[in-house]
């Protein structure tokens, strides 16, 4: 993600204006749903996330919701849900789950700024950005247990590569 310090007023430290900032600072299309919540589409190599950022003053946790269509097919839930944990195992930050009543692939993410914490620019674009890499990471892995008939330890294997070097 892009260094984003310099385009937000300081005056504005609200996590919500916060996160819209830099959705327009990306040129990605948002819509602020109330002064505590923001849809944000981005547009990613395998296909569009829909990425929701909801403010909650009680609990003092700005929570991120990445998803993107997912309809498995019902013989290959169990593969999937492995798959998934596999995935969750790798990373640091959210994590995956399947949401089978609206068909959709899940990463969740809460920022705790408890005590009166005020989020950086820099944390809302990394855990914008993070959400991003960790779908675009393993979407095909989830799409090789789906539907490649692999083994989640195969399908996984597509994901935990990385390249090195420049081509």
């Amino acid at each position: 993600m892009a260094q984003t310090d310099h385009f937000i007023p300081s005056d504005e430290i609200h996590p919500i204006d916060i996160a819209e900032s830099v959705a327009h600072h990306h040129a990605w299309d948002f819509d602020r749903l109330a002064d505590d919540q923001i849809a944000v589409v981005i547009e990613g190599q395998w296909r569009s996330y829909s990425l929701t950022l909801a403010w909650s003053a009680r609990e003092e946790v700005l929570r991120l919701i990445c998803t993107f269509d997912m309809d498995p097919p019902e013989g290959r839930m169990a593969e999937l849900y492995e798959t998934l944990n596999l995935a969750n195992d790798q990373v640091w930050d959210g994590g995956f789950t399947y949401w089978p009543a609206q068909k959709l692939m899940v990463w969740r993410y809460g920022l705790v700024l408890a005590g009166d914490a005020i989020a950086s620019i820099e944390q809302i674009d990394a855990m914008i950005g993070n959400a991003l890499d960790g779908c675009e990471r393993f979407y095909p892995s989830f799409q090789m247990a789906a539907w490649g008939n692999a083994t989640p330890e195969a399908a996984l294997d597509i994901a935990l590569g990385e390249a090195y070097g420049r081509a």
